[in-house]
């Protein structure tokens, strides 16, 4: 599998507090990478290190083997999913995405107001949303906001989506259903996903492989299995391993009672 992204010796800091430490590790063109840590750990200065949102300061980034450290992020062909769904209250879902289209600098005027609107159709019917078209973010549930979002984000066509905790205002049940929903669009779409997230059954149910991330240092990254057949150290073992087995511990329980 060909590599999309690199990640070479990133370091990061603002002002005296060091965030990220001499990051390395590739993303491969298609997969599913979650990078999973505690609150804190640096995973979003990462993120936006990636996207262009913020400039390393030393470390490389390469996407297809081109040097973008300091492209301008209108110009890298990602997009991003954000945790509070970033969303304009005045628009319809409808218009959410239409407008997207027609204001993106990367898709240089490839769209008028028709032929946004009915690619914006159809995403917005990609994501469950077609009855919904003609509904503001108010008038939507939280799950929905974040389907919009994800919609918008899937029809300007980004080569890598990354996504920014997106289900943290969620409930357990939509949740669930969002993470079904985010698998499938992965597969349909073969876009490559990095996925930020703390939730280690989030992580352990989506992901192709896991950067298992703390104190702005990479513990850990490989496969589902084999990090819990063979953690690479204490951190990775206690904060992934006991978490999950605490989790479905207390699902079996909550079950039995039920």
């Amino acid at each position: 599998m060909i590599n999309k992204l690199a990640i070479e010796n990133v370091s990061k800091s603002f002002g005296n507090v060091a965030v990220l430490h001499d990051v390395s590790f590739v993303v491969r063109g298609g997969e599913f990478l979650s990078v999973l840590g505690p609150s804190g750990c640096g995973k979003t200065t990462l993120l936006r290190i990636l996207i262009g949102l913020e400039t390393p300061d030393s470390g490389k980034i390469f996407k297809d083997d081109a040097d973008i450290t300091t492209l301008p992020a209108s110009m890298r062909k990602m997009g991003m999913v954000f945790q509070n769904y970033a969303l304009f209250e005045n628009m319809t879902a409808l218009r959410n995405v239409e407008y997207a289209l027609l204001k993106s600098s990367a898709l240089k005027n490839s769209y008028n107001r028709a032929t946004a609107r009915e690619k914006a159709e159809e995403m917005l019917e990609i994501v469950g949303l077609e009855k919904f078209f003609d509904s503001k973010p108010s008038q939507l549930s939280g799950g929905q906001q974040q389907r919009v979002a994800i919609a918008r984000t899937l029809a300007l066509n980004p080569d890598i989506i990354l996504f920014d905790e997106p289900m943290s205002a969620l409930d357990v049940d939509m949740r669930l259903s969002l993470r079904a929903e985010i698998k499938e669009l992965a597969k349909k779409f073969r876009t490559t996903m990095i996925y930020i997230t703390h939730d280690q059954e989030e992580a352990f149910a989506m992901s192709d492989r896991i950067a298992i991330m703390n104190a702005g240092k990479i513990h850990q990254i490989d496969t589902p299995h084999n990090i819990i057949e063979s953690p690479a150290d204490e951190f990775v073992e206690n904060f992934v391993i006991k978490n999950i087995n605490i989790k479905i511990n207390s699902l079996i329980h909550f079950q039995r009672k039920s």
